[in-house]
C-alpha cells in the first residue's frame, strides 16, 4: 500500500488520558450499576464500536426473535444489491404461515409487498412474515440460514449459530449480546431500517376486511426519546430480550439485554444503560457515509480508476467534558488494484492520529465496481502510449 496524502485538519478530537479515545476502563464498565437483572448486556456506541458497558457479552445464549436482526440485515442487503425492491410481492407458503408463535398470520398463497413484510417483521415480529421473506430471497428457508451463518461468519461472530429465521425454540441456536450489538451495527448501515423498526404503530391490509393492526413490541419506541429500534425477543427458554438503538445529539448507541425475567425489567435496564451512554459520552462527527477520500489507479480496468469512499459513518467518541485538540487524517490506498474490482471491496484505509497515537482507524471501499477491460481496449491503450511517445 501506499500513501496518497496526508492532511492536517482541524478536526475536534479530545484528548484520551490513558484511555483509548477516553472511553471507561474494563474494570469502569464492570463496577457500573446496570443491567442487573440481565443474565448478559452490552452497550456500544454505533460509529466507533466502542464498548461503554459490558455484563457477560460473550455468553452464548438463546436470542428468540431478536435473530430477525440478522433477517432484516440480508433483506436490506438484498434491496441495496438490487436483488430485491421494497414493492415485490411476495407470495406466502404453507410452511411460512404455519409459523406459531408471534405472526401476522399470513395465509398460504397470499401475496403481500415487501415493504409491507418488513413491516410484520420489524413491528409485530412477524415469525411467519421472517419464513415468507427468507424463502423467497433464499429459495427455501435452510437456504437462508445458510446465508446467515455466512454472514456471521463475515462478520467474525464467534460464539453465533442460527438454525432459523424468527427464533424459535431449537437446539443449538444460540447468540450473545457482543454478536447481536455487532450484527444491528451492520444492519444500521441500512439508514432506512429505522424507518421500520422505529415504527409504534400501523397496519396491514389496510382498507380490506382483513385489516391487521400492527403494534411494536419495543415499547422504548414510544416511550424513550430517541429509540427507533430494533429488536425485542422473548421464549420460555431465553426468557426477555431487547436489542434497542438510539439517537441523541448526534450520537447512536446500541444496548443488549438478554436473560431478563420481565418486559419491565428489560425496559428499566435498556433504560438505564441509554441514560449512562448519553450522560457521560459524546461523538464528533468527521465524514458521512459515502464520503470520497481517494482516488486509486486501477490496472486493466475498464475504467484507470476508482474512487475510495468511506462504507459508514466515521466519528471520534469521547469522554464528556474532555479537553479539544487538533489531529491529523492518513488516508493509505491499495498500489496495485487489479481489475476487476467489486463495489465494497476494500481499497484503503483510513486512520486517525494523534501525537503518533492512533485514534481510530477503518476500511475505505470502492465506490463503483469495475470490470476488466477487453484484450482490444488494452491494445488500444497500448498503441496509445507509443503514439505518445
Amino acid at each position: 500500500m501506499k500513501r496518497l496524502f496526508v492532511m492536517i485538519v482541524a478536526m475536534f478530537v479530545f484528548v484520551m488520558g490513558n484511555n483509548v479515545n477516553g472511553v471507561a476502563t474494563a474494570a469502569e464498565k464492570q463496577n457500573l450499576d446496570l443491567a442487573e437483572n440481565a443474565t448478559s448486556a452490552i452497550v456500544i456506541e454505533r460509529d466507533t464500536g466502542e464498548v461503554l458497558f459490558e455484563k457477560d457479552s460473550d455468553k452464548p445464549l438463546p436470542p428468540a426473535s431478536m435473530t430477525k436482526i440478522m433477517t432484516m440485515l440480508l433483506i436490506m442487503e438484498a434491496i441495496e444489491d438490487g436483488e430485491l425492491k421494497y414493492e415485490d410481492m411476495v407470495t406466502v407458503s404453507e410452511n411460512a404461515a404455519s409459523m406459531g408463535g408471534s405472526q401476522v398470520f399470513l395465509e398460504p398463497g397470499e401475496k403481500m409487498s415487501v415493504d409491507d413484510m418488513l413491516k410484520a417483521i420489524a413491528v409485530a415480529s412477524g415469525n411467519d412474515a421472517a419464513v415468507a421473506m427468507a424463502e423467497h430471497i433464499g429459495g427455501t428457508e435452510a437456504e437462508f440460514v445458510k446465508k446467515m451463518n455466512g454472514k456471521a461468519a463475515e462478520l467474525g461472530l464467534e460464539h453465533t449459530s442460527f438454525k432459523n429465521t424468527n427464533g424459535l425454540p431449537v437446539a443449538d441456536h444460540y447468540s450473545s449480546a457482543q454478536d447481536l450489538a455487532i450484527i444491528a451495527k451492520e444492519l444500521l448501515k441500512h439508514e432506512n431500517i429505522t424507518s421500520y423498526t422505529g415504527i409504534y404503530e400501523d397496519y396491514l391490509r389496510k382498507g380490506t376486511d382483513k385489516e391487521f393492526w400492527l403494534v411494536n413490541t419495543n415499547k422504548l419506541v414510544r416511550f424513550y426519546p430517541g429509540v427507533d429500534g430494533l429488536k425485542t425477543g422473548f421464549t420460555q427458554e431465553a426468557k426477555y430480550g431487547l436489542t434497542a438503538t438510539a439517537e441523541k445529539d448526534g450520537m447512536r448507541v446500541i444496548a443488549v439485554v438478554m436473560g431478563e425475567p420481565t418486559p419491565k425489567n428489560r425496559n428499566a435496564d435498556i433504560t438505564a444503560m441509554l441514560d449512562y451512554s448519553f450522560s457521560q459520552y459524546s461523538t464528533k462527527h468527521l465524514y458521512s457515509r459515502g464520503d470520497v477520500l481517494g482516488e486509486a489507479k486501477v490496472t486493466k480496468g475498464q475504467d484507470k480508476t476508482v474512487q475510495a469512499i468511506t462504507p459508514e459513518q466515521v466519528s471520534i467518541l469521547h469522554k464528556k467534558g474532555e479537553k479539544i485538540d487538533e489531529a491529523m487524517t492518513n488516508v493509505t490506498l491499495v498500489d496495485h488494484l487489479h481489475a476487476p474490482i467489486e463495489k465494497g471491496d476494500v481499497i484503503g484505509q483510513l486512520s486517525i492520529e494523534k501525537e503518533g497515537e492512533t485514534l481510530l482507524k477503518t476500511d475505505l471501499t470502492a465506490a463503483e465496481s469495475v470490470e476488466s477491460a477487453s484484450w482490444w481496449e488494452l491494445f488500444k491503450r497500448t498503441l496509445s502510449t507509443f503514439a505518445g511517445k
